[in-house]
């Protein structure tokens, strides 16, 4: 089996996957005064730039109508 349409297949999973799945952000934040901490985490869901799915679902067209013509 080769391996550039099963790359192709993941790239477009990926892809798709990239504009339904958000993306967890957590930061936390704190101030110290002696021994007492006052501190809150902020969390947020973010989806990755539109461009990068269209560059990974393109990417991996590519690589699957070449793996499969090279078949």
């Amino acid at each position: 089996m080769r391996t550039l349409p099963i790359v192709g297949i993941l790239l477009l999973i990926l892809g798709i996957l990239a504009f339904i799945v958000p993306v967890p952000h957590r930061e936390r934040h704190g101030v110290r005064f002696g021994d007492a901490n006052i501190s809150f985490q902020t969390e947020e869901s973010e989806r990755l730039p539109p461009a990068l799915g269209i560059l990974l679902v393109g990417g991996g067209l590519v690589a699957l109508i070449v793996g499969l013509r090279r078949a």
